[in-house]
């Protein structure tokens, strides 16, 4: 009997601005509604994304990023950086994606697995305690690994 393998997917979430947290939230959403087990990794300024005082309060800077149509001396402006912010939500809103906390608790409520990353965490004197609750554990690369083999793997 040849039974077909579940799909896999992990998502490893590097960056914590606004703009890097959507394509992960949405690839997970996406692939749990295909029926593919996903895992999601939050690293580095990734764990912005799952820090409950932080994942409320992602931002995006115009500085350096050539696709917001913006000279670098505009973007350094004082207040360029909350404008943009805003007017990203407001293009969020407008598509009908909820918040980031909303986004990962529905990705949760689907099945979908949220691990922080225990080297990262180190670095930046966080506990599990400092984790939305809906992050399932902490762990290193080497244990993410294990749970990742055969997956398809998205690095963001």
């Amino acid at each position: 009997m040849n039974e077909e393998k579940q799909r896999k997917l992990a998502i490893i979430c590097s960056k914590g601005s606004l703009d890097m947290a959507y394509p992960g939230m949405v690839l997970a959403n996406a692939a749990l509604m295909s029926g593919i087990e996903v895992h999601m990794f939050f690293t580095f300024w990734g764990l912005d994304m799952i820090t409950e005082r932080k994942m409320d309060h992602l931002k995006i800077t115009p500085l350096g990023n050539p696709s917001m149509g913006m000279p670098n001396l505009l973007s350094i402006l004082p207040g360029m950086t909350a404008m943009a912010t805003s007017m990203m939500k407001k293009e969020i809103a407008k598509l009908d994606f909820p918040p980031v906390r909303e986004f990962l608790q529905m990705i949760v409520d689907a099945g979908g697995h949220l691990y922080g990353c225990k080297m990262s965490m180190d670095m930046m004197k966080l506990t599990k305690d400092d984790l939305f609750p809906g992050v399932e554990r902490v762990l290193g690369a080497m244990e993410f690994m294990e749970i990742s083999e055969g997956a398809q793997i998205i690095f963001i």
